[in-house]
């Protein structure tokens, strides 16, 4: 929980607010979405939809928090009906909700799409042990630089958060791909190389926006940036990255009862 600077404009608090509520009608959408296709989907990847559904409520839930936080922090008004004027409450903004919510999240994320992945059982339960500590052991190597003003100290901790997160990228974009080619359609291999793919691009975002404050650029810009940043990255990495599982579940699920149909 960093202390946040002084001096916002309108505009710049106001870019923050639209994207935490972005991200709150985003993600509180997707989850009833995919709850309600639970039945529209076979056994066999309902875990993987209600996980994707669990992701974006937990996300839900931490947008909301971080949402109320930030409105906490400072009174916007508008003088005599002049510009809008904004001032520090002096209530802590708490920017951590992001990586509790990381934490949680970012290991499901990974688990759904092997799970959807309908891998055998030996390598499913292997690549989720892998994938999600390596994914929770990134969050929680960020983590420590994200709170620091010291640029030399932010850096390490993104060095070191970036060993893990370079072994992920590589085995979705490298290592799942044999297994992507084994899908049981065109469409379906399609969908799951979507799903790889986007996983690996929204990820790349993480890093970058981690790096704002690394770059020499601060105060309310940085953390417009920052949050703005974020929060597209979140939404791109969890509702839209579960509409491709749902729409991967949907097309798995036709093939094998089109399977089914068929006469012997």
């Amino acid at each position: 929980m960093a202390p946040l600077p002084d001096g916002f404009s309108y505009a710049e608090w106001n870019a923050t607010y639209n994207g935490l509520s972005f991200g709150i009608a985003a993600m509180g959408s997707a989850t009833i979405f995919f709850w309600l296709q639970l039945p529209n989907v076979t056994k066999s990847y309902r875990t993987a939809l209600t996980i994707t559904g669990i992701v974006t409520l937990i996300a839900t839930y931490h947008y909301i928090r971080i949402f109320n936080s930030w409105s906490e922090a400072f009174t916007v008004a508008s003088k005599d009906g002049g510009d809008y004027e904004v001032k520090l409450t002096g209530a802590p903004f708490n920017d951590g909700y992001r990586y509790v919510d990381w934490l949680l999240t970012v290991p499901l994320l990974l688990i759904e799409l092997i799970l959807v992945m309908k891998l055998p059982q030996a390598e499913t339960v292997s690549l989720s042990w892998k994938l999600g500590l390596a994914s929770a052991l990134m969050v929680a190597l960020g983590y420590p630089g994200e709170i620091q003003e010291d640029l030399s100290v932010r850096w390490f901790w993104w060095c070191l958060s970036m060993i893990p997160f370079c072994y992920v990228v590589f085995t979705l974009a490298v290592g799942l791909a044999e297994a992507t080619s084994k899908q049981p359609s065109p469409a379906a291999a399609s969908l799951a190389s979507a799903a790889r793919y986007l996983t690996v691009f929204s990820w790349l975002t993480y890093p970058f926006v981690y790096m704002v404050k690394s770059v020499g650029l601060a105060g309310p810009a940085a953390t417009m940036y920052e949050q703005v940043g974020y929060s597209i990255a979140d939404v791109m990495a969890k509702a839209v990255f579960g509409v491709l599982i749902w729409a991967l579940a949907a097309e798995k699920s036709a093939v094998e009862e089109s399977g089914k149909l068929l006469p012997n």
